[in-house]
């Protein structure tokens, strides 16, 4: 009998935006050893997470909410008028009904506080990346 060879399926590519150097840092590193997933770029303020989002088209952009020279809710909301396939999900330390209500309204395919990303982030991404 031939074996029969399946190509391996595309990482899911992920662009990262947050302004705190060691929540990325720790977010990459939960990431690297999840071979369906691939980090593609990282943004520390919402005028480079659009700019990174439209450059580098990836599957799943995660967002905070606080970031200097635009907060992560205006950039999703810019990021889903030009693209309004790109899929966001809102990274953040709070879980406020607000907040959660903003980052629907302006678009967010998903919202995960940071105290519970040790558990869903990956499964979060790959949901939102085959959709």
């Amino acid at each position: 009998m031939e074996a029969v060879l399946r190509p391996r399926p595309r990482a899911a590519r992920v662009l990262i935006a947050d302004d705190e150097p060691p929540f990325v840092e720790m977010v990459e590193a939960m990431l690297a050893d999840e071979q369906r997933i691939e980090v593609v770029g990282t943004a520390r303020n919402g005028k480079e997470a659009i700019e990174l989002a439209l450059a580098l088209a990836p599957d799943v952009t995660l967002m905070d909410i606080s970031m200097p020279v635009l907060d992560g809710i205006e950039a999703l909301r810019r990021i889903r008028k030009q693209e309004p396939d790109a899929r966001v999900l809102i990274l953040t330390g709070s879980s406020s009904a607000a907040d959660v209500d903003r980052s629907r309204q302006a678009g967010a395919a998903g919202f995960l506080t940071k105290d519970r990303i040790d558990s869903q982030l990956v499964v979060g991404i790959l949901a939102l990346a085959s959709e």
